[in-house]
Protein backbone atom coordinates (compact mmCIF):
# COMPACT_ATOMS: atom_id res chain seq x y z
CA UNK A 1 0.00 0.00 0.00
CA UNK A 2 1.38 3.41 -0.95
CA UNK A 3 0.50 6.58 0.85
CA UNK A 4 0.89 10.16 -0.33
CA UNK A 5 2.48 12.56 2.16
CA UNK A 6 -0.03 15.07 3.52
CA UNK A 7 -0.13 18.56 2.07
CA UNK A 8 -0.76 21.67 4.13
CA UNK A 9 -0.64 25.35 3.40
CA UNK A 10 2.76 26.57 4.55
CA UNK A 11 2.72 29.97 6.29
CA UNK A 12 6.28 30.67 5.13
CA UNK A 13 6.03 29.45 1.50
CA UNK A 14 2.46 30.71 1.08
CA UNK A 15 1.41 27.66 -0.93
CA UNK A 16 0.24 24.08 -0.59
CA UNK A 17 3.32 21.89 0.02
CA UNK A 18 4.09 18.40 1.32
CA UNK A 19 4.64 18.11 5.05
CA UNK A 20 5.87 15.46 7.44
CA UNK A 21 3.36 15.13 10.26
CA UNK A 22 3.85 13.67 13.71
CA UNK A 23 2.30 13.80 17.16
CA UNK A 24 4.46 15.01 20.04
CA UNK A 25 3.85 15.31 23.76
CA UNK A 26 4.92 18.81 24.78
CA UNK A 27 5.27 20.15 28.30
CA UNK A 28 3.38 23.39 28.81
CA UNK A 29 4.51 24.26 32.34
CA UNK A 30 7.85 25.88 33.09
CA UNK A 31 7.72 24.74 36.73
CA UNK A 32 9.54 21.47 37.25
CA UNK A 33 7.12 20.18 39.90
CA UNK A 34 4.15 20.62 37.50
CA UNK A 35 5.86 19.47 34.28
CA UNK A 36 4.76 15.83 34.54
CA UNK A 37 1.11 16.96 34.76
CA UNK A 38 1.22 19.47 31.92
CA UNK A 39 2.07 17.31 28.89
CA UNK A 40 -0.32 17.75 25.98
CA UNK A 41 -0.42 16.17 22.50
CA UNK A 42 0.47 18.45 19.59
CA UNK A 43 0.17 17.85 15.85
CA UNK A 44 3.48 18.99 14.38
CA UNK A 45 3.71 19.52 10.61
CA UNK A 46 7.07 20.35 9.02
CA UNK A 47 7.20 21.76 5.47
CA UNK A 48 9.30 19.59 3.16
CA UNK A 49 10.08 22.66 1.05
CA UNK A 50 11.39 25.20 3.60
CA UNK A 51 11.46 23.33 6.93
CA UNK A 52 8.99 25.61 8.72
CA UNK A 53 7.30 23.86 11.64
CA UNK A 54 3.66 24.42 12.58
CA UNK A 55 2.41 22.99 15.89
CA UNK A 56 -1.22 22.81 16.97
CA UNK A 57 -2.54 21.57 20.29
CA UNK A 58 -4.79 18.59 19.69
CA UNK A 59 -7.13 19.05 22.65
CA UNK A 60 -8.39 22.28 24.12
CA UNK A 61 -9.09 21.19 27.69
Amino acid sequence: MTTTPPTNTCAECGRETRHTVQVELRTESDKEENAKFSREPYRVATCANCGTEQARRMNNA
